[in-house]
């Protein structure tokens, strides 16, 4: 099982360089792959359409209870299946919060196995993200 550090995974998104494919450490790995399902658009995977939440389509929706808990719950869901194995199920956490023209998106979770918690937030902008 790899500890917290090993770098064994691949890097997303994926980079080669003098030395070969670039790899990241387990935390890094769970960290890009929220990233992936953040920002990958419904259906934009042709054999996975499931597969995506499409996050900055979401800034566009009017600032409203139920968007909050509609990003929440398709989040929730994404990430459960997109983390499986890497993260305790019980321990995931999901908030989004909207800001005039961007989101606000915080992902907690324990790395199943060795229980260390993560707490990870992107801001989503028109035209822009940023990692906190």
């Amino acid at each position: 099982m790899p500890k917290l550090s090993d770098p064994g995974y691949l890097k997303f998104p994926f980079r080669v360089d003098s030395r070969g494919a670039q790899s990241s450490a387990r935390a890094a790995h769970v960290r890009e792959q929220i990233e992936q399902v953040l920002f990958t658009d419904p259906g934009e995977r042709v054999f996975h359409p499931e597969f995506g939440v499409g996050v900055r389509a979401l800034i566009f929706e009017p600032n409203a209870p139920t968007l909050k808990e509609l990003a929440t719950k398709r989040l929730l869901a994404s990430l459960a299946d997109a983390l499986q194995g890497e993260v305790d199920p019980r321990t995931l956490e999901v908030e989004v919060e909207q800001q005039e023209e961007r989101l606000l998106i915080r992902v907690a979770y324990a790395l199943a196995a060795i229980g260390h918690r993560e707490d990870h937030t992107v801001t989503v902008a028109i035209g822009a993200s940023t990692d906190g």
